[in-house]
């Protein structure tokens, strides 16, 4: 414990890089799990693609709390290391567990009750409530593992360690893409189970990273070590991990409103549009996860160093994350715009789905560079326990603007007008985030000099 811990001493760049190049391998795999996973669905029909589609917000609602709250955690634990409470960091671990399994709880509970009548919302066709239904119903029930697995994989990350996380991601993501094609067409003498093969192939993948979760968390060694003997839920630890986590999983769930919000909107043109929804956030993960896994290191970095008050290694670190972001994100941009075709087609598109898909995708990647400016800020936000600021961001890019812009092009201009509410709110959760990220850094990283 008295070693000198490498968040505060190791070169920036090869700190950074170390922590997320192991991420961004697991996060890539995780994305092409997704991909793989909707690919093997289309191919059953465009109706269970549209059922999945459908079953998205609520799958992502789940997954929000799950994330939202580990990044409160990941925040507490490494500025507890920076500022050497180690106890209070292991208790924050334990805690971390504690809340994760409370919340997993909630949505088994919902899924019993809910998710069939979910798809009532959306349509009437018998079919795809019913795929949908029996997709969102094994999703939900037995969640406990992805709950799990996210605790375990910010505990470890927060720590430096990327190395662990990465296997974590990656036993689940095996896991599913193995199991996803004989569940689903119903190889190997098993019988072909369709959409609820493929709910049944990601829960066991799910389950399976739990458990490799468990081992390396309790059996391996960290410089945080969660422990349930004597255990009692600690309200200060818990407090401060929904300081952060709790405007993080408001401001990731405002992302489940606004899909539900243009799934409502284009389902009024056909369901087809719905499907190429689906597949663009299928699509966009794969851009999006690097960058992401940047921001995981970033929290772990940029939370040391702030509660080490090194301003220095703080700003050196979030402007290398930006630059790697935006590059990324650039990278994604030009993809989109050359082979939206290609990328349609690998879901087994129809002639409608190419017509719809191939204007969508042009238009919708033109945020992306936004987006990379925007997640380097709510980074920085998180990182110095503002996660309030990220949910503001949030809100104005994903609720008071994108859904309202999509109406109003929706009814005055038509499908493929609707796809420019998300580059009309990028510029504006932006704007938001340029101004608070000025705030933050006048009143919070520039005075760290003083107090060094």
């Amino acid at each position: 414990m008295n070693a000198p811990n490498k968040m505060g001493v190791m070169p920036v760049g090869r700190l950074l890089f170390s922590i997320a190049l192991p991420l961004v391998v697991s996060m890539l795999i995780q994305a092409c799990y997704n991909i793989v996973d909707s690919i093997f669905v289309a191919r059953v029909s465009e109706n269970a693609l549209t059922a999945v589609s459908l079953a998205f917000p609520a799958q992502m609602l789940m997954i929000s709390v799950a994330v939202g709250t580990g990044v409160g955690v990941n925040s507490l634990i490494s500025r507890r290391l920076g500022e050497k409470r180690f106890e209070e960091a292991n208790a924050g671990a334990t805690n971390a567990l504690f809340i994760m399994a409370v919340s997993a709880l909630v949505f088994t509970l919902a899924g019993l009750c809910f998710a069939r009548p979910f798809f009532r919302f959306f349509t009437g066709d018998a079919e795809i409530r019913a795929m949908g239904g029996d997709y969102l119903f094994i999703c939900m029930t037995y969640c406990i593992g992805i709950f799990m697995q996210i605790a375990c994989e910010r505990i470890v990350q927060a720590t430096g360690n990327a190395i662990y996380p990465m296997l974590m991601q990656l036993a689940g993501a095996v896991v599913n893409i193995i199991l996803d094609p004989i569940l689903i067409f119903g190889y190997m003498g098993f019988p072909a189970l369709g959409v609820k093969g493929a709910a049944i192939a990601t829960v066991a993948g799910q389950w399976v990273a739990m458990l490799l979760s468990f081992y390396l968390v309790f059996f391996k060694k960290h410089d945080v070590k969660p422990g349930f003997k004597n255990f009692r839920p600690d309200k200060r630890a818990i407090r401060d991990i929904y300081a952060v986590g709790a405007p993080s999983i408001v401001m990731q769930s405002i992302g489940t409103v606004m899909i539900l919000g243009l799934n409502k909107i284009l389902i009024a043109f056909t369901p087809t549009a719905v499907s190429v929804l689906g597949v663009y956030f299928k699509l966009n993960s794969f851009i999006f996860m690097p960058v992401f896994a940047l921001s995981g290191a970033g929290i772990s970095i940029l939370g040391y160093n702030y509660g080490a008050k090194n301003r220095a290694r703080m700003e050196k670190a979030f402007r290398l994350q930006l630059l790697v972001s935006a590059i990324a994100m650039l990278v994604g941009l030009l993809l989109f715009q050359l082979f939206p075709r290609q990328m349609l087609l690998l879901f087994n598109a129809s002639d409608d789905m190419l017509l719809i898909g191939v204007n969508a995708l042009r238009v919708i990647c033109l945020s992306f560079p936004g987006a990379a400016v925007g997640i380097s800020f709510s980074t920085l936000y998180q990182a110095v326990g503002k996660g309030a600021y990220s949910l503001l961001t949030s809100l104005v890019r994903q609720l008071f603007v994108i859904l309202p812009a999509a109406y109003l092009l929706a009814r005055f201009l038509g499908l493929d007008a609707v796809w420019w509410a998300f580059p009309i709110a990028e510029i504006a959760g932006l704007t938001m985030g340029f101004l608070l990220y000025r705030l933050i850094r006048k009143r919070l990283i520039i005075p760290l000099d003083a107090r060094t």
